[in-house]
């Protein structure tokens, strides 16, 4: 069957692979309809993602079809949608225990430490398939960006009436906008691209948001949004350790600051004093929990969370490898890709 390998950074390679076999007692065998590209495909692309190997057939945010089940599955049945939690965990480990299944000692991404859904079917473990009856398959594949936001917002402790200040409008930084919505906080967000802010306030109606440039400068519109007092809570996605290294500075007393952005580049505190002045948390988000993925799916079901302006370019698997080089153009405008196989 076909599948698409990334050999080595910037190197596609369309392949033919061995059909998998039947499903194993707890497995589901699913085909692949659609596959959302995201910034941890952009980053094994470039070579810039610290926890991918090659070479790897990447896909980790899909929406998928069961074709078969096997043994003692009842979770899911031939037939069923689903969106795939791809963060394979050996439910063993003391994270595991504790229900840290997204950080797992032994875990495993679809698509980035093992192969993922760039392919027409493969095997998955049943317990990660969540059905819905009525969302599409473009919409399914949109699940597991949303729960990294969901995640990442969940860490902060986001409450009604707070000051959110989310740092970059790339993908992880519009799905954690959503759940700052959900929650009844205020949402400000900063980016370098004011494309991606026009994004965010035309489409997804965000109040406040704030071109990145002078420090000086940011912190006085930030003041002037929040009458003073900074964000009670900061979220980076940008992946840049610059912002990451400034970042606990727009926080108010008693602030959370919340990495969801992956950078392989050395971290230096400026203004570190600020930290213990201000007794802020420094949190870390990694992935997400299956019960956000539950919860995604029904807040989408119910028409709380619009995915309607998320896809804003469709490719066919066929085309995939050349328009790929394309999407990370700023000019392209991209916010989501979402991969057909059929």
């Amino acid at each position: 069957m076909k599948a698409i390998l990334l050999e080595k950074p910037q190197s596609f390679r369309a392949i033919e692979i061995a059909e998998p076999a039947a499903p194993a007692p707890g497995e589901a065998l699913v085909k692949i309809h659609r596959i959302g590209i995201c910034g941890t495909d952009y980053g094994g692309y470039l070579g810039k993602m610290p926890f991918y190997s090659y070479p790897r057939i990447p896909g980790h945010e899909l929406g998928v079809e069961v074709l078969a089940v096997g043994a003692g599955v009842t979770n899911v049945r031939p037939g069923d949608r689903c969106s795939v939690e791809p963060y394979i965990n050996c439910q063993e480990c003391y994270s595991c225990r504790r229900g840290l299944t997204n950080c797992c000692e032994h875990h495993q991404t679809l698509g980035v430490m093992c192969d993922g859904g760039m392919c027409e079917r493969m095997l998955l473990p049943a317990r990660k398939l969540h059905v819905s009856q009525q969302l599409s398959l473009e919409q399914l594949a949109l699940v597991e960006t949303l729960a990294i936001g969901c995640h990442a917002v969940d860490r902060g402790g986001v409450k009604a009436g707070e000051n959110v200040l989310i740092i970059g409008a790339g993908p992880i930084g519009l799905s954690a906008i959503e759940f700052v919505r959900v929650a009844g906080a205020t949402c400000i967000v900063m980016d370098v691209n004011e494309a991606r802010l026009k994004f965010c306030r035309d489409r997804l109606g965000v109040p406040h948001t704030i071109v990145a440039g002078n420090p000086d400068t940011v912190l006085a519109e930030l003041q002037q949004i929040t009458g003073g007092q900074l964000a009670d809570v900061v979220i980076d996605a940008t992946g840049s350790n610059k912002a990451m290294s400034y970042a606990l500075n727009y926080c108010t007393y008693g602030g959370r600051l919340v990495y969801v952005g992956i950078t392989q580049q050395e971290l230096s505190f400026l203004h570190a004093p600020v930290m213990h002045r201000r007794e802020l948390t420094l949190l870390a988000s990694r992935n997400a929990l299956s019960r956000d993925f539950a919860r995604i799916i029904k807040l989408i079901e119910d028409g709380v969370i619009d995915t309607a302006p998320w896809i804003t370019h469709r490719a066919t698997f066929a085309d995939m490898i050349t328009e790929f080089p394309t999407w990370l153009k700023p000019e392209s405008g991209v916010i989501k890709v979402i991969v057909a196989l059929e």
